[in-house]
């Protein structure tokens, strides 16, 4: 078992760097100021409130702090930079490989909502669907948004419906992309994972650019890069038997799929006349993922010996596509109104394509290379936002805040190729009947295809101000309509006392809500899920499924929760910041998928109902309430030397999530000799257990005219997996990570040398009964993977 020297690794951490932004480096002299000091967007309509003035907990995660590690993922580099949002990297995972979930405060991927610039991102189409954290989530795609476009991240972690609507229980990420007219960057990085595989490069850059004079500004952005695979598999150490792979060889791959990504961005400003400007901005990005499956051997019913004599690896590409574009108009109209009034287009496109398998059912006439089909999202919104202020006899103005939105949605699922899901009727040798469609990934049959749309419209009422010289308030209502489920009207109150300039507390209480999305209405597929090292087709039903119907399925209702936060801000001497925010989210009628229900009673309900090859089902349902319960605390602390400044970072989060009621089994689960669980202990373990339970951030940064160095010291805490056998359930201890890297710097170039994970710390290994007979070593749910120690490489310039 690897260790990391505790006491070695906090000296590292004390002469380097911070990676939680509320304190931002310096570029080259030492004497700057901090980011208490900034300006947020993110969760207020006031246009001059700050950091340290916010009513709510919100980090500034600056572009230094993004570019301080070896990934070249936004969502990496922000798990990294905010201690209570985890990022796992799951492995033989379908398409969950490609697009990666995060988790905000334990909560699932789409309770947190993604804006950029301040308006709403779209999700992508993948639901994903394995054992995996965020099981049943179609998140945002955070990493098709290029690094080098951001000028900054706030991340508010309170709930926000009331002010954005659905999606923004646990918190907000809004991503603010790079705007001036002028400056850019360019740099080249190259890096490898010291088992020598992973090798990383690419390209990034940006520019801005002024025209019409001063009377416009764009800022273009764009990045390229490679990553190869990684595989952490270890060879097969089971009992012989030829439906098993070989002894002593590996065969399975296990780790990161190989990428190959593009993604360019603009932003643009162009001021029309005294008062009003129109702007503009956009993503697009394509990434080609090449994952894979489970090996299937030689003697395998699956496999076709004449096709694959000695087993075949099948492998899953995605190849997604996304598209983001912004186009606005803002400016002050009589009295001092000012209007924001805004189209808002999102695509993501995310295709299946399933290569080195075949379609046992299809006997020698099977292709080996097959299209699965694909998803399509596609969001559109009309907004206005109108806001003033109100002189009405308070300390400062009354900040009085309206608007109204309409929000269309639609998911597309389009068949594969029909070689990708028939029934070839060719027996198996022994008379049985072949499974159907392609091995690893069956693709999607005409009637699981499907174009499904709604609507909504929303009005929403927002009020803040100081009302005195300490203490500010806030108010905010929002109505909206959706439909296919119906209305909900959410409210937020939030408020801040000074006590002194030193001590501050502040609080907020709200309701929030998230609305199903037509993923989880409508998706429907089949696809092979390892339980307990057997294999299983298990097929989603879409909840109007006349099958999911006889299995108990309803249709799904909005989420609601009820969030609760009490905070209190220090700053006891100059240039140290403490804030410790305490937090509580009660979420009724949560969506989830239900457990994969198997079985023979399960695989003969289903032949009854003419569908072969299948030997589980599941579907999503409201079934859950439960409660999450914590604390945050950050620090920073910055010193200014004569020979260059240091900075201080310490990030701690307490995450605990109970469920407090589960609804009544379905009848229909326990009749004809099912005996099913809806929500069993293994989705139970997921919520409750499956995320770290506290993660300790500690940071530091030193620079100087020349030099930066940096380095941040990470602990994950333990969390646990769940069996349906109790007897197989395995706990994970806490691991201590550290990043460490050095910058030399002139003139307009910087030379970066670093590393992740430098002391080459993995998670505990699976027990050999849960590791797929020993090849399956590391947990796929891991928050920081299991790829061991990165090294690499950075070239920059700065003009």
């Amino acid at each position: 078992m690897r260790r990391t020297p505790l006491s070695a690794a906090l000296l590292f951490a004390l002469v380097s760097s911070p990676a939680l932004a509320q304190t931002a480096p310096a570029e080259s002299q030492p004497k700057t100021t901090n980011t208490l000091d900034t300006l947020v967007v993110t969760g207020t309509r006031v246009s001059d409130r700050t950091v340290a003035e916010s009513q709510s907990p919100i980090d500034i995660i600056t572009p230094e702090t993004l570019q301080a590690t070896g990934s070249s993922e936004l969502a990496t580099a922000l798990a990294r930079a905010v201690p209570s949002l985890n990022f796992p990297r799951p492995a033989i995972s379908d398409g969950s490989n490609a697009v990666r979930p995060a988790q905000l405060r334990g909560l699932a991927p789409d309770q947190v909502l993604v804006l950029v610039n301040g308006k709403r991102r779209h999700s992508t189409a993948l639901i994903n669907l394995n054992d995996t954290q965020g099981r049943g989530s179609s998140p945002v795609d955070l990493n098709a948004i290029p690094v080098a476009a951001v000028e900054r991240v706030e991340v508010l972690r309170d709930g926000a419906s009331a002010q954005y609507g659905s999606d923004a229980i646990a918190g907000v990420i809004n991503v603010v992309l790079k705007g001036s007219g002028s400056g850019g960057s360019i740099a080249v990085q190259a890096g490898q994972y010291s088992a020598g595989d992973g090798k990383q490069y690419g390209l990034t850059g940006d520019i801005g650019l002024g025209y019409a004079g001063e009377r416009g500004k764009l800022h273009l952005a764009a990045e390229g890069k490679h990553e190869d695979y990684t595989n952490r598999a270890r060879p097969y150490t089971g009992a012989y038997s030829t439906s098993a792979p070989p002894f002593g060889r590996v065969v399975q791959r296990y780790g990161d799929p190989e990428i190959d990504q593009g993604a360019v961005s603009y932003n643009t400003e162009f001021d029309a006349a005294e008062g009003v400007s129109f702007y503009s901005f956009g993503t697009a990005s394509n990434r080609d993922a090449l994952s894979n499956g489970f090996y299937r051997p030689a003697g395998d019913a699956r496999n076709n010996p004449e096709i694959y004599p000695d087993g075949f690896l099948p492998l899953i590409r995605n190849v997604a596509k996304d598209r983001a574009l912004v186009l606005g108009m803002r400016g002050v109209i009589a009295d001092d109104w000012n209007v924001d009034l805004s189209y808002n287009y999102g695509y993501n496109h995310l295709s299946f394509e399933v290569e080195n398998s075949l379609n046992r059912s299809m006997g020698n006439a099977s292709p080996r290379d097959f299209y699965a089909g694909a998803l399509s999202v596609t969001q559109n919104v009309l907004n206005l936002d109108v806001n003033r202020n109100f002189d009405v006899g308070l300390q400062y103005p009354l900040t009085f805040a309206f608007g109204v939105e309409w929000r269309g949605e639609r998911f597309k699922q389009t068949a594969g190729e029909p070689a990708s899901y028939l029934d070839g009727l060719v027996p198996l040798p022994n008379g049985g009947r072949a499974a159907p469609g392609a091995q690893v990934f069956p693709g999607f049959t005409p009637g699981d295809s499907g174009d499904h749309d709604r609507h909504s419209y929303s009005a929403y009422l927002d009020l803040e101000a100081d009302l005195t010289e300490k203490f500010s308030a806030g108010l905010a209502t929002r109505y909206e309509k959706y439909s296919d489920f119906g209305d909900i009207t959410t409210g937020k109150l939030s408020a801040r006392y000074a006590f002194t300039d030193k001590v501050a507390l502040r609080g907020t209480v709200s309701t929030g809500f998230r609305a199903p999305s037509l993923q989880q209405q409508f998706f429907q597929s089949t696809a092979t899920n390892f339980i307990g090292g057997v294999p299983f087709d298990l097929r989603t039903f879409a909840v109007n499924n006349p099958v999911a119907i006889a299995l108990g399925a309803e249709p799904l209702k909005a989420e609601e929760s009820n969030n609760y936060g009490l905070g209190l801000v220090l700053q006891p001497i100059e240039n140290l910041y403490i804030t410790a925010d305490a937090y509580r989210i009660d979420i009724d009628d949560r969506i989830i998928l239900s457990e994969n229900l198997i079985g023979p009673a399960v695989t003969a309900f289903l032949e009854n109902r003419g569908i072969f090859g299948v030997t589980g089902g599941r579907y999503f349902t409201n079934a859950v309430d439960t409660s999450t319960k914590g604390i945050d605390i950050v620090g920073t602390y910055s010193w200014n030397l004569d020979a260059g400044k240091l900075d201080f970072t310490l990030g701690y989060n307490y995450n605990k999530t109970t469920i407090e009621k589960i609804a009544p089994n379905p009848p229909e689960l326990t009749a004809g000799g099912l005996n099913l669980q809806r929500i069993g202990r293994v989705e139970q373990g997921r919520i409750t257990k499956g995320a770290p339970r506290d993660k300790l951030f500690l940071g530091g940064n030193w620079t100087s005219e020349h030099w930066n160095f940096t380095a941040g010291l990470t602990r994950y805490g333990e969390f646990t997996v769940l069996n349906t056998n109790p007897a197989l359930d395995q706990t994970f201890g806490a691991k201590w990570l550290l990043d460490l890297s050095a910058t030399y710097k002139t003139g307009p170039w910087s030379f970066t040398l670093g590393g992740d994970n430098v002391t080459d710390e993995y998670p505990d290994e699976y027990m050999f009964a849960t590791s797929n007979f020993g090849q399956l070593v590391y947990p796929r749910n891991s928050p920081f993977g299991f790829n061991g120690a990165y090294v690499y490489g950075k070239i920059g310039y700065k003009w």
